[in-house]
């Protein structure tokens, strides 16, 4: 699990990567792509088939980011 601080070294917001968008860290795979597979049912083992080059823990992160970006 990652811990809540931790989160924030594996997401990146850079006006140079896609758009500006929220992506992890050192790819450009957007939080929204991951919520939004999460959302449409996919597990964890087929974003990672999808998206090689994420770990376990940068889904987690993403959702960590986009529940605390909905709180605010």
């Amino acid at each position: 699990m990652v811990a809540a601080l931790e989160w924030r070294r594996r997401i990146n917001v850079d006006p140079g990567v896609h758009h500006g968008d929220p992506c992890i860290t050192g790819t450009r795979v957007p939080v929204s792509v991951i919520v939004g597979s999460l959302a449409e049912g996919d597990t964890y083992e087929q974003i990672l088939v999808s998206y090689p080059q994420l770990t376990c823990e940068d889904i987690q992160a993403a959702l960590l980011f986009s529940a605390r970006e909905d709180a605010t």
